[in-house]
């Protein structure tokens, strides 16, 4: 599994090896992870409409395996770790483990939930 930083100089690095942490907020309703995410990024519309909502944030509810997995990413656990732990934890339930995780980071990467601590810098051609 390939994971690649987007950018002029891109840079391929193994999903595996990396490192994801936490950069939103988060709440813990019973052994359940709740992910709050603003509605709006915009700087202008930060400003001038979130302050005048009466919930400026949404509330994303991860089930038990995405709380385990959110659980686990701490800035020191690699995704291969966090898979081997949720196949022990897990079993056969989480199968095929490492194709879920991919598609799980991948989301929360994009939505800007994690980073990952240990991506290398990209290369500059010339």
């Amino acid at each position: 599994m390939k994971a690649s930083k987007r950018s002029k100089g891109v840079v391929n690095v193994n999903l595996l090896d990396l490192i994801p942490d936490r950069v939103c907020a988060w709440e813990l309703d019973g052994d359940s992870v709740i992910l709050i995410y603003p509605k709006f990024r915009n700087r202008f519309l930060v400003r001038f409409l979130l302050p005048r909502l009466k919930k400026p944030n949404w509330k994303i509810g991860l089930d038990d395996i995405g709380s385990w997995v959110w659980n686990h990413c701490d800035g020191k656990t690699t995704v291969r770790e966090i898979g081997a732990g949720l196949r022990n934890s897990f079993g056969e339930r989480v199968e095929p483990v490492y194709d879920r995780l991919a598609l799980f980071f991948r989301k929360l990467e994009s939505d800007r939930f994690i980073s990952y601590v240990n991506v290398p810098a990209p290369e500059h051609e010339g």
